[in-house]
Parts: structure tokens; C-alpha cells; sequence
């Protein structure tokens, strides 16, 4: 039995993730790019952003999505890395005619009104964060009702065998900010989001593109 309880064991795990990603963001691009890439712009190409659409990027990183989007967007990204974010503020201003804003937030409590965003991206990010559930309940609490919610993510293999490595192998790659046992029923049973479509994306289709439409009230 853990020492800390539940609220502040998440709290010390998110220190660590931004240690670690603060660690990472000069070294993210050429390291993560190559094998994430494809994910990143499938996302955007699914989410249909039509002129003067706003979206929310949760988990922005360096913003390696930005030249993907259509420049007649308004994009606002949040991470929790500050040397993340001072990368994606340098890409960001070497873009023209794209609406970025970027902010410092945790994502377990985003720090934005209710229905506020017609689409919201979150690439790479739900198997980082502790407490994925309140990440994907805060991204339903902003998006508005209708809007498209993309999640790019690795889950834990419904294959069985698989599936055991993906367990024994967690414990090592959490210190390099990311779980492989995540379950994908994580993001699917949110409350407020109804799955639209699910297809494989990426490197041999390891990593998974869920397209939920976010319900009425």
C-alpha cells in the first residue's frame, strides 16, 4: 500500500512528468517526429476545422502539429513543460496566418470556460498524465456540445501475450514519460463522449486514432 494518498501521489507524479519532458523538449523533435508524425497529422485532418474554428492541442509539446493545421483556425495549446512550450512559441512564429496561443496548464484542471472549443486534440498525452480519467473528463467539459474530440494514443494490447509485455514493460517506461498499459476503455466509457471511429495509425499501427463526437447535456 502506497505511503501518500491517491491526490497527492498524482501530484508528485506530474512533477515528474514535467522534469522529464523538460528534460526531453530539446531532443523531442528528432527522437519522437519520425515515428509520431503520421498520427499527428491524421488527427487534424479528421477533426474537419472549418474557417475560424477553435481548437484545443492538449499536450502541445513543441508544437510539431502546428504546420498541419489550416491557417484560418485559432489553436490554443497547453503543457505542462515550460521548455516545451518555449519550443512551440519559436515554431509557432516562424508560421504565418496561425492563431496560437500557448499556456502552462495542467490538463488534470484546465484552466478554461465550459464549451468553449469546437474541437480538441490531445496527440500522445492520455498514457502521460496521471489520472487520465480527469483529463478526458476536463477535455469534455470544454469542447461544445457537437464538437470533435481526437485522441492519438498507445493502449494496452487486447492481445494476451502482448498485452504482458506491455505490463512488464510500463514500469520501465514511465521514466521516460509514458505507460504502455493503459487501457483504451479509459478514453471510450467518458461520460459526454459518444466513439465515432477508431482506426490504427503510425509505425506498423501501434498507435491508435479515437474520434469521439461530444454529446448534448
Amino acid at each position: 500500500m502506497s505511503r501518500y494518498p491517491a491526490t497527492e501521489r498524482a501530484t508528485v507524479e506530474s512533477r515528474r512528468v514535467e522534469r522529464v519532458y523538460s528534460m526531453l523538449a530539446r531532443v523531442y523533435d528528432d527522437c519522437f517526429d519520425w515515428a509520431l508524425g503520421p498520427g499527428r497529422r491524421t488527427a487534424i485532418q479528421r477533426l474537419g476545422i472549418r474557417p475560424g474554428g477553435r481548437v484545443l492541442e492538449v499536450g502541445v509539446g513543441t508544437g510539431l502539429s502546428f504546420p498541419h493545421y489550416p491557417k484560418a483556425c485559432r489553436v490554443t495549446g497547453i503543457d505542462i513543460s515550460v521548455p516545451m512550450l518555449e519550443q512551440a512559441r519559436e515554431r509557432a512564429e516562424g508560421l504565418d496566418g496561425l492563431d496560437v496561443e500557448l499556456l502552462k496548464m495542467d490538463a488534470r484542471a484546465l484552466e478554461l470556460p465550459d464549451d468553449s472549443f469546437d474541437h480538441v486534440l490531445a496527440p500522445y498525452v492520455i498514457s502521460v498524465v496521471p489520472q487520465p480519467e480527469r483529463v478526458m473528463a476536463e477535455i469534455r467539459r470544454v469542447c461544445k456540445p457537437g464538437g470533435t474530440v481526437i485522441v492519438v494514443n498507445q493502449f494496452l494490447s487486447a492481445n494476451p501475450l502482448l498485452g504482458v509485455a506491455d505490463r512488464l514493460l510500463t514500469p520501465a517506461t514511465r521514466w521516460i514519460g509514458f505507460r504502455m498499459d493503459l487501457p483504451m476503455k479509459i478514453v471510450t466509457r467518458t461520460p459526454g463522449l459518444t466513439i465515432e471511429k477508431i482506426e490504427r495509425v503510425n509505425l506498423f499501427g501501434l498507435w491508435h486514432l479515437l474520434q469521439l463526437r461530444r454529446t448534448a447535456d
